[in-house]
C-alpha cells in the first residue's frame, strides 16, 4: 500500500484538496480536480485511485448523484489547520492564485481567525453546500446550553471570531451563532423550505454604504487618511447589512450623530450614520444604540 511520502509534493496536493472538498463539501467529482488543477481526465481518475489506496474506507460512490462521499467511517489523512480551512472558504481554493474558481460556500469578511472543533464545521459546510437543515447543542450567554434545529446558509467572519449564518427553527429567523459555541453537529435528513436559504435572509442580501471620514476631534486628519488610504478625505466601504454593526465595531467607528465619543479610540466616524436604519446589527455599532438606532438583534 501506498503511502503519503510516496508521492510527489504536486501530487500530495492534489490529494489533499481531493480529501478537503470530499470532507467541507460532501461531495466530490472527478471534475472539481479537473478543474481546481487543470489536470485531464485520466490524471485525475489516477488521484483518486492513489486516494482510495491510502485512504481505503474513507470515501464511498453514490450512484445516483455520481460522486463519491464521505464515508460514516471517514477519517482525515492530512492534518488540516482551522485557520487554513477557513482561509479556503473565505478565499476559494486557489491557494492565491487568481483561478476563478467559485467559493465552496458563501463566507465573508477579513479579520482574525478562530479555531472551531473541524468535525463540527464540517457538519456546518457539508449542510451548508447541500441545503440541509442540522440539529446543535449550542451554548449561548443568554439561555445556556440548548439544542437548536438550524438551517445555515453561510459563514461570517466578525473580525474576532467565525459565525455561521443560519435559519432558527425555533424563533422562525436568520441569527449568527458562533462556531466555537457549537458543541455538536448533526445533519438532519428532509428537505428545507426556501424561506429557510439565502435567498430569504434580507439582512444578508442588502448592502449597506458606509461612508467614513476622519474624526473631528483629530488634530491632524491626515495621519488617519494615510492610515485608512482615504481617496479625497473619506473611505467608502460596502458591506452587508448583517455584517455592518461588526465591521464597525471592530475598527471602533464613531456612529453618533455628533461625533461624541472620544477621539483617541475612534479615529474614524461615520458621518452618514442614517444608512443603518433598519439594519439589526446596527446595536453593535459605537454610539449608534444612543442615537436610539432602529436596529436589534
Amino acid at each position: 500500500m501506498l503511502k503519503l511520502p510516496d508521492f510527489s509534493q504536486t501530487q500530495r496536493e492534489r490529494l489533499a484538496f481531493l480529501e478537503l472538498r470530499a470532507f467541507f463539501a460532501g461531495e466530490l467529482r472527478r471534475g472539481d480536480i479537473e478543474t481546481r488543477f487543470g489536470i485531464k481526465p485520466a490524471a485525475a481518475s489516477r488521484d483518486l485511485s492513489s486516494y482510495k489506496d491510502i485512504a481505503p474506507g474513507n470515501l464511498d460512490y453514490d450512484v445516483a448523484s455520481r460522486c463519491y462521499r464521505p464515508s460514516p467511517t471517514f477519517k482525515p489523512v492530512f492534518e488540516f489547520s482551522a485557520d487554513r480551512v477557513l482561509a479556503w472558504l473565505l478565499q476559494g481554493f486557489g491557494d492565491g492564485l487568481d483561478l476563478k474558481l467559485r467559493q465552496l460556500a458563501p463566507c465573508e469578511g477579513p479579520g482574525q481567525l478562530v479555531r472551531p472543533d473541524l468535525q463540527v464545521l464540517a457538519v456546518i459546510t457539508r449542510a451548508l453546500v447541500s441545503r440541509k437543515a442540522v440539529t446543535v447543542d449550542y451554548l449561548s450567554l443568554t439561555s445556556g446550553a440548548k439544542p437548536r434545529e438550524l438551517v445555515p446558509i453561510a459563514l461570517a467572519d466578525n473580525g474576532l471570531r467565525w459565525h455561521v449564518r443560519a435559519f432558527d427553527r425555533e424563533r422562525q429567523r436568520f441569527g449568527d451563532f458562533v462556531l466555537t459555541r457549537i458543541a455538536q453537529a448533526q445533519e438532519l435528513d428532509g428537505a428545507v423550505r426556501e424561506e429557510e436559504l439565502l435567498g430569504a435572509d434580507q439582512q444578508w442580501l442588502r448592502v449597506v454604504d458606509l461612508e467614513l471620514v476622519p474624526h473631528p476631534g483629530i488634530a491632524w486628519p491626515a495621519a488617519v487618511e494615510a492610515d485608512y488610504g482615504l481617496t479625497e478625505g473619506v473611505l467608502r466601504l460596502k458591506t452587508r447589512a448583517a455584517l455592518a454593526g461588526y465591521v464597525l465595531r471592530r475598527w471602533s467607528i464613531d456612529c453618533s450623530t455628533d461625533h461624541r465619543l472620544d477621539s483617541a479610540s475612534h479615529h474614524l466616524w461615520l458621518r452618514n450614520p442614517q444608512t443603518l436604519y433598519g439594519v439589526d446589527s446596527a446595536v453593535l455599532a459605537p454610539g449608534y444604540r444612543e442615537e436610539g438606532g432602529h436596529g436589534s438583534l
